[in-house]
């Protein structure tokens, strides 16, 4: 890959989408292998319960999290980081207004950027 090809992704409040009440999507980069993806969370925010093929590996940046699976339930603070099996059905709830990082393999078709 040459130098040339690399394009940089601002962190942009303005390039976020909002997928549902609370919270706010921005997807960074991407390939068909891999995407990094920036959520933002306003505090009671609740995701639905989901599962998805992909691998998550989640990373939260600020605010407290509790994440609920088939293991149990547990709750993530900032410098966390935690693993999502593909296939697993899980759900998130914002205990605080957060920011997380979440990167997917492969890359979510659903999420890309037209």
């Amino acid at each position: 890959m040459s130098l040339n090809a690399i394009e940089v992704i601002p962190s942009n409040q303005e390039e976020m989408s909002s997928p549902e009440p609370g919270l706010r999507r921005q997807v960074m980069s991407y390939s068909p292998n891999m995407m990094l993806v920036r959520h933002t969370m306003k505090k009671g925010w609740v995701g639905a319960r989901h599962s998805h093929p992909h691998e998550q590996m989640v990373y939260i940046v600020s605010g407290r999290i509790r994440f609920e699976y088939p293991g149990g339930p547990f709750e993530v603070a900032p410098g966390d980081c935690f693993l999502v099996p593909g296939g697993v059905e899980h759900q998130a709830a914002a205990l605080e207004d957060c920011e997380v990082l979440d990167v997917f393999t492969p890359m979510r078709e659903d999420y890309a950027r037209p």
